[in-house]
């Protein structure tokens, strides 16, 4: 026989009164019974409204807008397994389209028989890049240990090297430097080196290495010692930039030297989160010990993944934003970033208390500054007064040798306008005023990317 209390709530189940909205949600055992979907879902929606709003996220390279139709797709797709290729062939057709667009964006010598493939982010992609490069050292090699040779590389390439018990050589900035310089190169290769990573969008400062310069000096050293060192392009950031707005910057397969390039579509090539990309220069670059072929979902596939199990809306949404857009529409997109970062680094500069790294120009839609010597401030505490005001800009230290300086940097994403960053420049200025005359604080906060 039901109580009072129960027939009420048969009756009429409120998401604020029912019987899961009067207390604390589940947090570390399984509910023993079912609830109404209405009330699950504005309850777990009221504890994500508590997290930042991820337009004011300045420090992110991901993509944080997207269009009403990009939504409908991902939801079109949400029961699609992007390995499954036997079964979603349409869907697997899409993504060797979007390999073959990529291929052609950055010039790729081999056409339709470029090889590369769709990865849950340009983490994984990076990952790939290096294990091909390893694998085609021991080929070559196979004694000693491999090595790696970068500058001041994302954390990925880190792990890379432990994972897969690779020496990385990151070299230390020099004096003015923010990225790897042709001359440092000749010091720290040799015959174990399995390539060297040049990046196209440096994390910290969001400026380009000099790809060509680096690849010349490579040449060069082949010249003089015989070694023929592969370079592979971290353009996690750059690969979906420099194509349209610096498309005479020498930075890809032009480039002979170049192996393999990997991306991020969920950075600036404008599609959710999450997927990445790699190409390769040809197709004997991608060692065939490294594709497994599956036979157990109903047809026999190749695959070269550290991922087995993907959604599929991503890579169809990256699809439908090269149909979208075009080269027009990404070259507008990123003209206005890179226009609004300049804009940007202009208020900036006129502050006063500040340097700019980067001003925008030649690089990333973005902007990278220090304090001056005589500031009275950190920017660890502006960083925190910004956090009031809702923003996240982050503060940090250079990478070696240059960990004196703390930078901050703004990245401009599509979706951030100008008026918003009019906002944050204004903001700026109001926590630079709160901070004049107060001793620094240095917080206990760490960066990451």
């Amino acid at each position: 026989m039901l109580h009072a209390t129960d027939r009420a709530e048969n009756e009429f189940e409120d998401i604020y009164s029912g019987h899961l909205g009067r207390r604390s949600l589940p947090k570390l055992v399984i509910p023993d019974g079912p609830s109404d979907p209405r009330t699950v879902y504005a309850l777990i929606r009221d504890e994500l409204a508590l997290d930042g709003n991820s337009s004011q996220n300045l420090a992110t390279f991901c993509t944080t807008w997207t269009e009403p139709e990009v939504h409908r797709l991902m939801d079109d797709c949400v029961s699609k397994n992007m390995i499954d290729k036997d079964e979603y062939p349409q869907t697997a057709e899409i993504e060797s389209r979007c390999v073959h667009i990529l291929a052609n964006l950055w010039h790729s010598p081999s056409g339709a028989r470029t090889i590369g493939c769709s990865t849950t982010g340009s983490s994984e992609a990076a990952m790939l890049a290096g294990l091909a490069l390893k694998w085609r050292w021991r080929k070559r090699h196979g004694t000693g240990r491999p090595n790696l040779v970068c500058g001041p590389v994302q954390v990925c390439w880190e792990k890379f090297a432990r994972y897969f018990d690779v020496e990385l050589r990151q070299v230390p900035l020099r004096p003015g430097a923010t990225g790897l310089r042709p001359e440092q190169l000749r010091a720290h290769v040799d015959e174990n080196t399995i390539g060297v990573v040049a990046i196209l969008g440096v994390t910290f400062t969001c400026d380009y290495e000099p790809v060509a310069e680096l690849a010349a000096e490579l040449d060069a050293i082949q010249a003089d010692t015989g070694l023929d060192i592969p370079l592979h392009i971290d353009a996690a950031s750059g690969g979906f930039i420099a194509p349209f707005v610096q498309p005479d910057l020498e930075w890809d397969f032009r480039i002979p030297r170049v192996a393999s390039i990997n991306s991020s579509g969920h950075k600036y090539g404008l599609a959710p989160l999450g997927v990445g990309w790699v190409v390769w220069r040809s197709a004997d670059l991608l060692p065939e010990e490294l594709i497994f072929r599956v036979d157990y979902l109903g047809g026999e596939m190749p695959t070269f993944a550290l991922n087995f199990s993907r959604p599929a809306g991503e890579i169809v949404a990256q699809y439908y934003n090269f149909l979208r857009l075009g080269r027009e529409g990404y070259t507008a997109i990123q003209r206005v970033c890179l226009d609004t970062a300049a804009h940007l680094a202009g208020q900036i500069e006129r502050m006063g208390p500040f340097t700019l790294l980067y001003d925008g120009e030649g690089g990333l839609p973005a902007v990278c500054y220090t304090t001056t010597d005589d500031a009275g401030f950190s920017l660890y505490d502006l960083s925190l007064q910004l956090r009031i005001k809702g923003w996240q800009v982050p503060a940090y230290p250079l990478p070696p040798d240059r960990q004196e300086t703390v930078v901050q940097r703004v990245l401009v994403r599509h979706g951030i306008s100008r008026d918003v960053i009019s906002l944050l420049a204004q903001d700026i200025r109001w926590g630079v005023e709160q901070l004049i005359g107060a001793p620094a604080k240095r917080p206990h906060v760490s960066f990451h990317h």
